[in-house]
């Protein structure tokens, strides 16, 4: 199944400015992530070897891998105020009752921000 998620304008900003700067290729299409060779895309297991190296340089201890990534997205969505079904569909859920999953991950007392947009969060990254 197809996956989509949310883009801020500071991410497509940033996403913008990595293709013209390394203008990611393939000769029978376009690849915005390409392998090393430039030859495909990146998969799913360099994927994890840099999340796990880049995880390791900033001295992460806890445990996880890039699913812990999507796991992370739909909580903080929740927190957010988004609905299931939207969550659902963005992380290309078959059934809503995949997604009710991370129900249990908020607290019960948890009341969403009613000022605060959960992509401001990343105004944060370096501007361009």
């Amino acid at each position: 199944a197809d996956r989509y998620s949310v883009l801020s304008p500071t991410l497509l900003a940033l996403l913008r400015h990595y293709c013209r700067t390394y203008a990611p290729h393939h000769t029978r299409g376009r690849w915005l992530f390409a392998n090393a060779q430039g030859d495909g895309a990146v998969t799913v297991c360099s994927l994890q070897r840099a999340y796990q190296g880049s995880r390791n340089r900033a001295r992460i201890m806890k445990m996880g891998g890039t699913h812990t990534l999507r796991h992370g997205f739909a909580t903080h969505l929740l927190e957010g105020g988004v609905d299931l079904y939207t969550i659902s569909r963005l992380l290309g859920h078959g059934h809503l009752s995949t997604t009710s999953r991370y129900l249990h991950l908020i607290s019960p007392q948890f009341k969403p921000p009613t000022d605060i947009d959960p992509l401001d969060l990343l105004a944060g990254l370096p501007k361009l």
